[in-house]
């Protein structure tokens, strides 16, 4: 019988048929090298493309390498998660699967968890992106941590490691809309980052545009913290405050100067301000609501239609 697994792979996959198979041919070696009993799981999230024949052709080639196949697309962490909850490895190291950031890496963040880290994670050097993706998510990257107050450098690198532990709490929370890392972190009692390397997507296209980005980070400010609410409540406090000042200013200047016919456009112009904080407002509060109405549903987070290599 082959030994547990020490070391726990998880790579969620999503129409990657040019990527799997020079992936796995650059991690299976590194894994190897490691000299501990390792798994690799696959999570299959509603690929269209040829992803799922190969990462079959995988699990009956190898008997580390196993695949989570999705009933379909249920997102990124989603498949994530599915896998977290097959594994079986002391530490768990998340991965993308389009090679951004190499497999080589990974034995710096298992070294780091078995120097007593919790949780590790890893901040790009020198970034292969646009200009516009790397000031953003500099900008994330602030925001957040401000709002949530966690302390990490790099909230969109998905390679991480685990220890057990913070797996097992992360399974057992049910949230139907999630971000990992930032969830890891909230259970973490001594997290740690590592330095990693950054290289451009080797094959095919990014599967997050600019609207799943901004969602995806609009999720994870609101799925973390209460301060938005609190800031826009402050915001409405402020703008009465103001508001009764510039109607005094208006009173005493009708009074001096007498009434203008001028003054409607900026009144105009105010208003239209006003209003547009308003609906920011009530949009705000909508996404708590909805994140309730998303739990109180109890849905299935995600449906698995088959697993492979995992065996009886």
């Amino acid at each position: 019988m082959s030994q547990k697994p020490y070391i726990s792979i998880v790579i969620p996959v999503y129409n990657e048929e040019l990527n799997i198979r020079p992936l796995f041919e650059r991690l299976y070696p590194v894994m190897q090298g490691t000299g501990k009993p390792f798994e690799i799981i696959f999570t299959d999230d509603g690929s269209r493309d040829r992803s799922m024949e190969i990462l079959k052709g995988l699990a009956n080639a190898h008997q580390e390498v196993k695949v989570v196949e999705f009933n379909g697309n249920f997102g990124q962490h989603m498949a994530i998660l599915a896998a977290f909850e097959k594994s079986t490895g002391e530490i768990v190291v998340t991965l993308d699967a389009d090679l951004q950031n190499p497999p080589e890496e990974i034995p710096k963040l298992v070294a780091e968890v078995e120097k007593g880290h919790d949780v590790v994670g890893s901040v790009r050097q020198s970034r292969q992106d646009t200009l516009f993706r790397r000031l953003a998510s500099r900008i994330v990257n602030i925001s957040t941590n401000k709002m949530t107050g966690m302390r990490m450098s790099d909230y969109g690198c998905m390679l991480r490691a685990y220890h057990r532990n913070i797996v097992d709490n992360i399974n057992r929370c049910q949230e139907t809309t999630t971000f990992i890392p930032a969830l890891a972190q909230t259970f973490a009692s001594n997290p740690s980052e590592v330095l990693v390397a950054h290289a451009e997507r080797a094959e095919g296209e990014s599967k997050y545009s600019l609207y799943k980005l901004i969602r995806l980070n609009f999720d994870l400010m609101t799925g973390f913290s209460v301060v938005p609410l609190q800031l826009f409540a402050l915001m409405g406090i402020v703008t009465s405050c103001f508001s009764v000042l510039f109607a005094l200013f208006l009173l005493v200047r009708r009074f001096v100067v007498g009434a203008e016919v001028e003054g409607v456009f900026t009144l105009f112009a105010i208003l239209f301000f006003l209003i547009g904080i308003v609906i920011f407002g009530i949009g705000l509060v909508g996404e708590y609501v909805g994140r309730v109405y998303q739990e109180v549903r109890r849905r299935p987070r995600y449906v698995i239609r088959r697993v492979h290599g995992f065996g009886e």
